[in-house]
């Protein structure tokens, strides 16, 4: 029976995260839409009916726009709702391996409580690799886009050389989007605006907000391509060197409870156990 647990809760936790994974960027919702152009995967199929109860606790406590935003940058094939379906059979699984096991009580709350908080730590976990993906890979994707621009494109000719040309990214999949809101009729003002608005990582801000004023006061787009790719350079530069300086710190802790103690152990250990059995004082010449 145990072993059964054992498979059934592996399998759960690999059905559920192999579920969430999609192949193309294209099946994913944008943050805001109704989820549209999302292709339902086998986990969204069987726990779909179960979705609509998990609605009224997102609209109460008004999660279902922060999930769907972190959902969209992670990639996920997955709604909100459907989300908090999976944590809570984890949760479940989680709580019943650890009662065959006879662990009760506070095992029981530390199994629940994991089953249910670690999908959401695995979320985090997926959008904040995929923010500082785009933030490294992005001063290079302004650089090719102000060679394109001083090679005679235009703004949005130069953003689909980029685009069918760049190896397929985070930052490349967004201007794949842009272009196509843009070739739906929408204006390029406005998409810029709701790309920021979906990524929401201040180089990005940046980047959109100087687009948009040199498109209103007419300033050079090369130009203003060159500024940019410094200015992120140099912010990025400085936020290396702010985790640099933090490394010292950080290091205390494992230097502190890990490798000092394990480094006693070895020197010391040896000797102490020789007092033990021996005596402190045991062989030594006192003549």
């Amino acid at each position: 029976m145990i072993v059964l647990m054992f498979v059934f809760l592996a399998a759960s936790f690999t059905f559920f995260f192999m579920g969430l994974i999609p192949k193309d960027p294209e099946t994913v919702s944008v943050f805001g839409d109704k989820v549209k152009e999302r292709k339902g995967s086998v986990f969204s199929t069987i726990l779909g009916p179960l979705a609509p109860f998990n609605k009224v606790f997102l609209g109460l406590f008004k999660l279902e726009d922060s999930l769907n935003h972190k959902i969209y940058l992670a990639r996920w094939r997955i709604t909100p709702a459907e989300l908090l379906v999976g944590k809570e059979l984890l949760c479940v699984v989680l709580v019943l391996v650890l009662f065959l096991f006879n662990l009760k009580n506070w095992w029981l709350v530390l199994g629940g409580g994991l089953g249910f908080f670690f999908p959401d730590l695995l979320l985090n976990s997926r959008v904040k690799k995929r923010k500082f993906t785009i933030v490294r890979i992005l001063p290079e994707t302004i650089d090719l886009l102000g060679l394109c621009v001083g090679a005679g494109l235009d703004f949005m000719a130069a953003v689909r050389w980029v685009v069918d040309k760049v190896e397929m990214n985070p930052m490349i999949e967004e201007l794949t989007y842009v272009l196509k809101e843009i070739n739906v009729g929408k204006p390029r003002v406005e998409a810029l605006r709701a790309m920021s608005k979906r990524i929401n990582i201040p180089d990005v801000t940046s980047f959109v907000r100087i687009l948009i004023q040199a498109d209103r006061m007419g300033t050079p787009v090369e130009e203003t391509f060159k500024i940019l790719s410094e200015d992120t350079r140099m912010r990025r530069f400085h936020r290396g060197e702010r985790q640099a300086m933090k490394a010292p710190l950080k290091m205390l802790i494992p230097l502190i409870f890990c490798i000092l103690p394990v480094i006693f152990i070895i020197v010391a250990g040896p000797i102490l156990i020789r007092f033990i059995k021996q005596g402190v004082f045991e062989g030594v010449n006192l003549q």
